[in-house]
């Protein structure tokens, strides 16, 4: 086979292996990520069950458990994929080398014979001088030479694929080891997952005892919340129109003193009534809309730790289907103490009591804007700039429910966003 091919052959099983490996790695960062969350789910799940303030609390941290049990079992499922995988490639190559080596050791063997026959320094003296010319003793000179040559190289080939054959096979151990805890890892979360979903049934069997109040419960909260959307609705407008009206004072002063552009000049200067659907984007804001856009699907979580624990929009019920439960943003569980954070630079644009316990955070990015309710503390002010991941409050926990849940929204002018599709995956 040509040198060319055999290299490109080498280089290519290099690199695969190098890109199996680096799987593996992330594999592996994924799935302690998965287990120290498991940890934050069970300390929280803890944490309520000690208050025995609310079985549906209990019932959502726990239906978050077992998620987040799949997800441990399909990337341990994964992992073990993975290294078979890299164990079959191991073995072809163990195949392989096996069989060359077999070759090379049989052609030894006969080389060496084949030197033992003829060994003696006169055979070889004899082979030269026997030569009919000295350009012909010449040649045979170097074909002894190269032969010897030949049969040292041949016995270092044997040695280094003696090596490598070793090493595979040690590296085939190694897999076999890491193969089989894999296996048993997986069957032990397997079976914890049978016990968290039996746990489940009993919380589930638990409050079908509480239905008539759980759902007049959920039909209460449910107004109280289209309330509170209603409010953030004309909150959000009031500071649109406000920036409106500002931009336009900006627009007359920058003409007042012969500093503005064509453009202003040319829109009408008679009293107007300013928009509060949508806001006239300054350059500036022009630049923070943006660079808010562009990291949809990058932004960080609102809050260090936690879960989703109610999704976005028209959903049913987690434990009775036919009711439908709305909402505007995402709830998001998280521990006791927990520090709410911006997602994003902008500007403070509104601090309110939503509610006698629900304090909210307005921030403004360009035109688009992040709300985030049921603070207990603000650290923030109206027109204080805030950077990524700046502590703006702490999250409330109830003391009706034991639970601590952050509400956050995402909107653009007075559009409301998916937030999930805006948050980092985790």
């Amino acid at each position: 086979m040509p040198k060319f091919l055999l290299s490109l052959i080498f280089i290519c099983a290099t690199t695969f292996m190098w890109a199996q490996d680096s799987q593996q790695e992330k594999l592996e960062q994924r799935k302690a990520q998965i287990q120290q969350e498991i940890r934050d789910n069970e300390k929280m799940l803890q944490s309520v069950k000690t208050k025995e303030k609310s079985a549906v609390n209990v019932f959502l941290i726990q239906a978050n458990k077992i998620k987040l049990k799949e997800k441990l079992i399909n990337t341990t499922a994964k992992q073990e994929k993975l290294l078979s995988n890299d164990m079959y490639i191991n073995q072809v190559k163990v195949n392989k080398l096996k069989k060359e080596l077999e070759v090379l050791k049989a052609d030894y063997a006969k080389m060496i014979l084949k030197s033992y026959k003829s060994r003696s320094e006169q055979s070889r003296a004899m082979f030269i001088l026997s030569s009919e010319s000295f350009l012909q003793a010449y040649k045979r000179a170097q074909y002894l030479k190269q032969y010897t040559n030949f049969r040292k190289n041949q016995g270092l080939e044997i040695q280094s694929k003696t090596a490598q054959l070793v090493d595979y096979n040690s590296k085939l151990d190694g897999q076999r080891k890491v193969k089989k805890k894999i296996i048993v890892e997986n069957e032990k979360e397997k079976q914890s997952l049978e016990v968290e979903k039996q746990e489940q049934q009993k919380i589930v069997n638990s409050l079908k005892k509480d239905k008539n109040k759980i759902i007049a419960d959920t039909k209460s909260k449910q107004q109280e919340s289209r309330r509170i959307d209603a409010k953030i609705k004309e909150l959000i407008r009031e500071q649109i129109r406000l920036a409106n009206q500002r931009a336009e004072e900006e627009r007359r002063r920058r003409i007042a003193e012969g500093k503005a552009s064509e453009a202003e000049k040319a829109e009408s200067a008679a009293p107007k009534s300013y928009s509060s659907d949508r806001i006239t984007l300054t350059p500036e804001g022009k630049i923070l809309a943006a660079d808010f856009k562009a990291n949809r699907g990058k932004l960080p979580w609102p809050v260090e730790k936690g879960f989703i624990s109610l999704g976005y929009g028209d959903q049913p019920h987690p434990i009775y289907p036919t009711l439908t439960v709305h909402n505007s943003g995402v709830e998001i569980t998280t521990e006791q103490g927990a520090s709410a954070r911006a997602v994003f630079e902008g500007v403070v644009s509104k601090v309110i009591a939503l509610s006698p316990v629900n304090r909210a955070v307005f921030i403004q990015h360009g035109d688009y804007f992040t709300v985030y309710q049921n603070l207990s503390q603000v650290s923030v002010e109206q027109g204080d700039k805030v950077k990524v991941k700046q502590v703006i409050g702490k999250v409330r926990t109830s003391g009706d429910t034991g639970k601590t849940i952050i509400k956050f929204l995402i909107l653009q002018n007075t559009s409301n966003n998916n937030p999930e599709g805006w948050l980092q995956n985790r």
